[in-house]
Formats: C-alpha cells, sequence, structure tokens
C-alpha cells in the first residue's frame, strides 16, 4: 500500500493504512505501548496491546528511540481522549527503517549556536515546519502576482569581474588566472534586461556580502528577492507596485496559514491596506528629534530611530508599514536617480515593517554621462564598469526597482528575532556548517 499522510487519517477512520514519519514520543508502559509519529503534514497516536497484539511489534517499539524514521501500518480508530485530533491508530506493523541514536544532541531548549550546529534535527519541529510552509507559500504568491502583472523572471550570473554595489563587502575568489566576485546583488543584471527591453523582471536568488556584522538581520549569504520595472517617471511608480506586491503575498499567507501562525507564534498576519504611509528621511528625523531621539548618522536613520519612527506611524496612521523616502546621495549608491533641483537628494527609499528595514529601492539613473558623474563622484574607477555603463548607451528606458531580503520578510511576518531563526542554513561570519 501506498504511504498516507497523516492529515488525511481523519476522513479514513476503520481503513488499515500505512503512515511513514519521524517518532516524538515513546511511552513503553506495562500493557500498552504508545508513540507519537510526525510527517510533513502533522502527527498522530499509535497504540499497541502488549497482550493481545504482535511480539515483533512490542520488541521494536520496546527498543525504539526518539527521532527514528519509520513506517507504520494499523487501523485508524477514534478516540475522544486521543490529543491529536480525536483519533489514534491501532498498530499491526512496525518497521524501524532509519533508527536514531540515542539520546539526540539537542533538545527543544538547547543553545541558539547548538541548534545550528545539528540543524537537521532543530527542522524537525512543528514551528518550523511552517516556517518553510509559509516561505513557500509566499515565493509561489509572489511569482503569481508578477505573472499577473507582466514579469518575466531572470537567472543572474553570481560570478562577476566587479562589485555591483560597494566594494567594501566582497567576497573575492580566483577565477583562471585573474580575480572575480560573488555578487552582491543582481542589481546590474536587472538594469541591463532594462536596456535588453524586458520591461519588467523579477529573480529570487542567493546573493552574497562580506559584512562582519552580528546583529539579527543580517548574514553572509541570503536569499534577495528583486524587481525592476521600465517607464517610471519616480520612484513612486515603484513604491506603489511593491505595496500592492506585498498585500496580495500577504494576503495569500494570511488565507492559507494565518490560523497556524497564530496558534504556533502568537502573531496575527495583517494583510496592509493601501496606499501605505510615506515620510521623507528629513520629516522623519524632525519627528524622531521632536521626541527626543537624535539620530547620531543625520543621512540616515539608526535602529532605534526605526523602531520609535514605526511606534509613530502605527499611532497615527494604525499601519505596520511605512515608505521612508528621499536619502541623501552620500549614502545612497551610485547608480540612484537624483532630484533635478536637489542633486544631493536621491529619488529612493528604504520600506520599513514593524521598525526593521525590509527594503532599499530607487529610481535609477539611465542617462549614462550623469550616472559616470556620479560614479566618479562616489570615487569609482570607471574602467572596471566599462561593461555596466555600456548598458545605457545605446538607448535605455527611464527604469526602477527594489530589492527585498526573503529572511527579513519571514523573520517579521513570524515574529521572530533573528533571520537565522527562518533560515535553512545560516551563514555568517563565524558559520560555514552544516
Amino acid at each position: 500500500m501506498q504511504r498516507i499522510f497523516v492529515t488525511v487519517l481523519p476522513a479514513c477512520v476503520g481503513q488499515r493504512l500505512p503512515i511513514c514519519g519521524l517518532v516524538e514520543v515513546v511511552r513503553d508502559q506495562k500493557r500498552m505501548q504508545f508513540v507519537i509519529v510526525r510527517d510533513v503534514t502533522g502527527a498522530v497516536q499509535v497504540v499497541h496491546d502488549k497482550k493481545s497484539g504482535d511480539p515483533m511489534v512490542t520488541s521494536t517499539i520496546s527498543n525504539l528511540t526518539v527521532g527514528s524514521a519509520v513506517c507504520v501500518t494499523g487501523t485508524v480508530v477514534t478516540n475522544a481522549e486521543a490529543k491529536l485530533g480525536g483519533i489514534e491508530m491501532q498498530v499491526d506493523k512496525f518497521e524501524v527503517v532509519g533508527p536514531a541514536h540515542s539520546p539526540l544532541p539537542i533538545m527543544g531548549d538547547s543553545s541558539a549556536e547548538l541548534q545550528m550546529d545539528w540543524r537537521h534535527i532543530s527542522l524537525r519541529s512543528p514551528e518550523n515546519l511552517l516556517i518553510f510552509k509559509v516561505q513557500t507559500t509566499m515565493e509561489q504568491a509572489m511569482r503569481e502576482f508578477w505573472g499577473q502583472h507582466g514579469f518575466l523572471e531572470i537567472h543572474s550570473p553570481k560570478l562577476m569581474g566587479t562589485a555591483s554595489e560597494s566594494g567594501a563587502e566582497l567576497f573575492e575568489l580566483p577565477y583562471f588566472g585573474r580575480t572575480a566576485y560573488l555578487a552582491q546583488s543582481p542589481q546590474f543584471y536587472k538594469q541591463m534586461a532594462m536596456a535588453a527591453g524586458l520591461d519588467r523582471v523579477f529573480e529570487i536568488g542567493p546573493v552574497f556580502r562580506a559584512n562582519p556584522s552580528f546583529t539579527s538581520r543580517h548574514d553572509t549569504e541570503f536569499t534577495s528577492v528583486d524587481m525592476e520595472i521600465s517607464w517610471i517617471t519616480s520612484h513612486e511608480d515603484v513604491m506603489a507596485l511593491e505595496e500592492q506586491w506585498l498585500a496580495f503575498v500577504l494576503g495569500r499567507v494570511a488565507l492559507i496559514h494565518g490560523d497556524e501562525i497564530r496558534d504556533l507564534f502568537g502573531v496575527e498576519v495583517i494583510v496592509p491596506k493601501m496606499p501605505f504611509p510615506r515620510i521623507t528621511l528629513e520629516a522623519a528625523r524632525a519627528i524622531l528629534s521632536a521626541g527626543g531621539h537624535e539620530i547620531p548618522h543625520k543621512a540616515d536613520l539608526d535602529p532605534e530611530g526605526e523602531r520609535r519612527l514605526a511606534a509613530h506611524i502605527m499611532e497615527k496612521f494604525g499601519h505596520e508599514f511605512v515608505f521612508v523616502t528621499d536619502y541623501p546621495a552620500e549614502v545612497r549608491a551610485f547608480y540612484h536617480m537624483r532630484y533635478d533641483d536637489r542633486p544631493d537628494v536621491t529619488k529612493s527609499f528604504d520600506l520599513l515593517w514593524k521598525g526593521i528595514e525590509v527594503t532599499t529601492g530607487a529610481q535609477r539613473e539611465h542617462r549614462p554621462d550623469r550616472l559616470k558623474q556620479q560614479a566618479i563622484a562616489k570615487g569609482y574607477n570607471l574602467e572596471p564598469l566599462s561593461t555596466y555603463f555600456a548598458f545605457f548607451e545605446y538607448g535605455c528606458p527611464p527604469h526602477g526597482g527594489a530589492g527585498i531580503g526573503l529572511t527579513r520578510l519571514l523573520m517579521m511576518l513570524l515574529g521572530r528575532k533573528n533571520v537565522r531563526e527562518v533560515t535553512f542554513l545560516y551563514r555568517g561570519p563565524n558559520r560555514l556548517s552544516p
């Protein structure tokens, strides 16, 4: 017989069926044996009567260890006292296909580092399983939205001959007698796609940052979600698109997983109303200053400033999101377009969600002369960027886009404290394994 998922069992009372999963609990009592088996859909209690049951099953369960992979065949019965959905399985066949060493190397209260060391075991919890169900739903919804709005998917190279952002966070590696760099973002190639006439593109893929930061929101390799669109009139067009996209994605997550997220994480998934609040960086600084918080770096927001601003927006507008716009050129990439009447201010934005920055976006500078001038002003050597500048010398529409960290979205959505908790395998300054 083909295995049956646990979630189907309530509709199969009275039937003899096989299930496969991992052992969560073993209770070997004087007369009865109880085993909790969990598969990807849920958990069920398996029971065996030592007196009337198969002696081989009795022996197998008596020697069973938590974590073992098992295949069980039995009859589904109702039991009002069974905590897992009011049903259980009366087993008549029990096979251990992957025995686990005992004891397991981690427990639920083990340190975060130990949990990371044994990630394949820590991932077995219902909470961690839900994280990746939500991630899957998010990405499916993202692609559905993009498909409905004329986007094309690209896969940009992750080996580059020059920096795609600043030169400060590059991973270098030898490449057939020359130096290559791991891509910090697909930025240059998204813009190339605009020059190629692809009009609207997206990519979900890995990016790499040699950032020695040890904060809860940083990692050295992460999955970036990127969009770029042509024929825009300002960065407002990019913000309008992103808020539609996020509302669509969060709406889908709330519909499919909202109840389970509330039960397991205590978080209510709120589908944001549009338009999202918008505030310039200058106005945000004034609000924070009036509230007694002075930003250490006047050209940007600090983490405490982001939190306070989010609290202000929630109090005034009842909204979890806020776009902060018009960042000074000194803290933005050279390819961000600047206002004609304010050349020291960029047409850019950050999106804050519950006080954490989850997106950076902008209208890009598509005019090659201005683009080169801005690169020179930033101290760039133009020669390594010659291929990039060539993208704009044979006709390129006005365009803009945004980059979003997938794990930051998940962290904020599920109320987790660190991106490590929502990353399949985290990479940071001190972690290259497993």
